[in-house]
């Protein structure tokens, strides 16, 4: 698989990624820490280069111990540090209602990429994103510090997710962002209306929860429960009976294509991602994006 350049930087990765969050944080009770690692070294020696975490991955342990997801991605990597790119990030704490606390000061920066350069136990981050927009810090003062951290040698560049148009202009002036991270999937098309600008500013889109947060793999109904107490999907509209109503048209086309292809649900609605640039041709029956940016 040929590999895509992240933005204006000397990151290539090949284009899917591994997001890492679910080991640990909002997809039920984490997984062993042994388990963890196994599957994730395992993923590296498959060939996955790109992977995805942040300092608020985390759950609650079987034992009352917490489950760091940086530091089961700092584990995995050991000895292949310099095989894989690393993106985690910073600004978001979660409250007991799972509602977020955000803090992109430039103190809170500081002291968080320290963190995560000892969970993660390298000595440089890849890509360093802004979790989320924190309304009391201004673009320019989060980029200024991002800037700091480069010429420092601690990251390697940066980016925003769940970005805004205007937010990512003004951050991008002070410092070049290599990338945004925002939700994407057949479901969720809102942000396509950043694609333009990112092409302008040689900035890559990197989606997250590509397939719907598992929902259009197929595997779930309607009566799917999720009774773990750490799993966020029993909280998103997609799981609701409305929400399978509405996307019962889809989710029948990615069936049926799927049989056509000899592919699963999940392999559909990634390429029809990875596609959007590189596809010549096209099959009618799926729902297409006017423009799309070309590095997921």
């Amino acid at each position: 698989m040929k590999k895509r350049r992240l933005g204006n930087s000397e990151l290539y990765v090949n284009p899917v990624g591994l997001g890492c969050m679910g080991f640990s944080h909002a997809y039920g009770s984490p997984t062993e820490k042994n388990a963890a690692v196994k599957i994730l070294r395992e993923a590296a020696e498959m060939g996955y280069d790109f992977f995805d975490t942040a300092e608020s991955y985390t759950g609650i342990n079987a034992d009352g111990t917490i489950s760091c997801n940086e530091e089961l991605v700092g584990d995995a990597v050991k000895g292949i540090r310099d095989k894989v790119i690393l993106a985690t990030k910073m600004g978001v704490s979660h409250n007991a209602d799972r509602t977020l606390r955000l803090d992109s000061s430039p103190q809170t920066i500081r002291k968080s990429v320290e963190g995560s350069l000892k969970k993660l136990g390298t000595d440089y981050i890849d890509l360093y994103y802004q979790h989320r927009i924190d309304p009391n810090v201004e673009p320019e003062a989060v980029a200024d510090t991002m800037a700091q951290l480069i010429r420092e040698g601690k990251i390697r560049c940066w980016g925003i997710s769940e970005a805004t148009e205007e937010y990512l202009r003004r951050a991008n002036a002070v410092c070049p962002v290599t990338a945004i991270q925002n939700r994407y999937s057949m479901m969720a098309r809102d942000h396509e209306v950043l694609f333009n600008a990112c092409e302008e500013l040689n900035v890559s889109f990197v989606a997250f929860s590509p397939m719907a947060n598992g929902f259009l793999t197929g595997k779930y109904t309607p009566a799917t429960t999720f009774t773990d107490k750490q799993d966020y999907r029993s909280d998103m509209p997609q799981y609701t009976r409305e929400g399978y109503e509405k996307a019962g048209a889809l989710l029948k086309l990615l069936a049926q294509l799927a049989e056509e292809k000899h592919a699963s649900m999940g392999q559909i609605s990634l390429a029809w991602m990875l596609c959007k640039k590189a596809l010549h041709h096209s099959d009618p029956r799926l729902p297409q994006a006017g423009t799309a940016e070309r590095k997921f």
